[in-house]
């Protein structure tokens, strides 16, 4: 049956592919870069604080010395795409040594601006440019510090012609992520210059639509990726202390959507201060930011335990993540997991229950397996991922890998007392193709920590058998062992301490497994019950609880 939803989205990726191409071969004219040119400004009104680039920056080298490279070759070392765009977007400005790498820096620079001032694919990408003009205005007092008045001049104009490049280009742009950079980038030329002052107010129209366009009420993306809530997060930071440097009003809609998501933030991490791995979020660094919140001395009491449509219960040291909610809408659903019902659990500090995390950064083949439901901690049927994603190359080329097909979330409850949390949800992922609704209801024990479970399998008319596949993916570094009677698991934890987990009448299997949630592939273990079911209703009752 002809989809009419994707047929739209076809001939409107194929439209916009067109326009971009259209583009590129208009930006590489001599035309357009002589519209790029504008008045060059005189001086920098204020030098904002260059430690907020370590906010942003997720550039995990060491320190280096620029000095001891030769500037020559500084431009041609690059192995790869990644690599070009690594260096061009000059994050690596924060590690460099300040006091003595200042006329080599210079040298490097110049050398830049000879090579590179107009507009050249990959390191003109919107993104590139927009961390490039971000480190740089950042770095002003190094980069400028006793330099000639033409490399001055030189270095203040390509600011500017960069700066307009994403001007003409920000309301193109369709990735959210490219957008926030694009708009610190805008905002900052207008900050730090006079004679610019547009740009700021352009950046901040800009800044409250995407604001309006990307958040939830409470402050959270609509893309449910918890990656983005701190990505979008330090940029929003970034701009409002840069404001508040320039003596400029901070918008109230900057200050409230900060706000929220500092709540956000506060409220879903982890015990060990990182993400929950759901909808293509990883263990990430959050030092920089923590420090942040630190230094201005930021109290954030308020509780919020449903945070981005992930239920989150706490208890002394140990978490659980329950993901309760529907998919993002098309748009917003590039980096979704397909993973209703899923958990995250960690007991007395440890994590012992995960998903498999999201594989973006290391090949398209690995990105795609760890969107799947089986990449998750929850009940698959088939083998088939309760979410379908887009085939067509020139669809995910303008989308990304976004969504083909939605569900809903059915019959949502929570409770708690003084010595039980109890939560439920179903899902209808299933009921198209097999004629299934999923279901699953958790239990934990405030005393003991202990996490049981149940998840059924409602069959709604007669048919072919199916087969199940109910997972949880155990975090990397635990042992686990198959016990005497085939339906209970030994995970040990440590030397002195182990769980057991158990599920009633059903056999229990150990499975290799992957995890990818540093951003690396590493060998883990997949604890699995597998069964089928003709005509009637299947219930599986499990438990997780300290071994005495």
């Amino acid at each position: 049956m002809l989809n009419i939803k994707s047929v739209y989205f076809y001939f409107l990726a194929v439209k916009i592919s067109s326009l971009k191409l259209i583009k590129k071969i208009y930006f590489s004219t001599n035309a357009y870069n002589r519209s790029l040119k504008s008045k060059t400004p005189q001086q920098f009104y204020f030098h904002p604080n260059p430690f907020l680039l370590s906010l942003i920056t997720d550039y995990k080298k060491n320190s280096f010395r620029i000095s001891e490279i030769d500037p020559n070759i500084f431009w041609l070392n690059q192995k790869n795409l990644k690599e070009v765009k690594e260096i061009h977007g000059f994050l690596w400005l924060n590690l460099i040594d300040r006091k003595s790498d200042g006329k080599s820096l210079q040298k490097i620079m110049r050398i830049w601006m000879l090579k590179y001032t107009n507009y050249k694919r990959n390191i003109w990408d919107n993104s590139v440019l927009s961390k490039r003009i971000i480190s740089w205005i950042l770095n002003v007092d190094i980069i400028l510090n006793n330099g000639f008045f033409e490399f001055k001049r030189n270095f203040l104009q390509s600011i500017i012609s960069q700066s307009n490049h994403l001007k003409k280009n920000i309301k193109f742009e369709d990735s959210f992520s490219n957008k926030i950079e694009m708009i610190t980038a805008i905002l900052l030329s207008g900050l730090v210059f006079k004679e610019y002052e547009e740009n700021y107010n352009v950046a901040i129209k800009e800044l409250e639509r995407l604001v309006k366009t990307f958040f939830d009420k409470d402050g959270f993306p609509l893309t449910r990726n918890p990656g983005d809530l701190i990505f979008f997060l330090k940029h929003l930071i970034v701009c409002k202390e840069c404001i508040k440097d320039a003596q400029k009003y901070v918008p109230d809609f900057l200050e409230s959507v900060i706000n929220k998501s500092l709540i956000c933030i506060k409220n879903i991490l982890t015990p060990h201060d990182k993400l929950p791995l759901f909808n293509g979020a990883t263990e990430e660094d959050l030092l920089q930011l923590n420090k942040f919140i630190v230094s201005k001395k930021l109290k954030i009491k308020e509780k919020k335990d449903l945070v981005g449509g992930i239920k989150v219960f706490k208890f002394k040291n140990s978490f659980v993540y329950f993901d309760v909610s529907e998919p993002p809408k098309k748009g917003f659903s590039r980096n979704y997991q397909s993973g209703p019902l899923s958990i995250e659990y960690y007991l007395d500090g440890n994590k012992i229950i995960t998903n498999c995390g999201f594989g973006s950064k290391l090949s398209s083949k690995i990105e795609f397996l760890s969107r799947l439901t089986s990449a998750q901690s929850t009940i698959t049927l088939n083998d088939t991922s309760v979410t379908k994603y887009e085939k067509s190359k020139i669809i995910k080329k303008v989308f990304g890998n976004s969504i083909k097909n939605s569900f809903k979330m059915l019959d949502f409850d929570s409770s708690e007392n003084e010595n039980q949390i109890f939560a439920k949800v179903s899902h209808n992922g299933y009921e198209r193709d097999f004629g299934c609704i999923c279901k699953r209801e958790i239990t934990i024990d405030k005393l003991s920590g202990n996490l049981l479970g149940t998840d059924e399998i409602l069959k709604k008319n007669d048919g072919k058998p199916i087969n199940f596949s109910l997972r949880f993916h155990l975090y990397p570094g635990l042992t686990a062992v198959k016990t005497i009677g085939g339906n209970s698991i030994l995970i040990q934890i440590s030397k002195n301490k182990s769980l057991i987990f158990s599920v009633k009448d059903e056999n229990v299997l150990l499975e290799k497994s992957i995890f990818l949630g540093g951003n690396k592939i590493l060998d883990n273990t997949c604890i699995s019950v597998l069964g089928n079911l003709v005509n009637k209703n299947k219930t599986i009752h499990w438990e997780i609880k300290k071994k005495i």
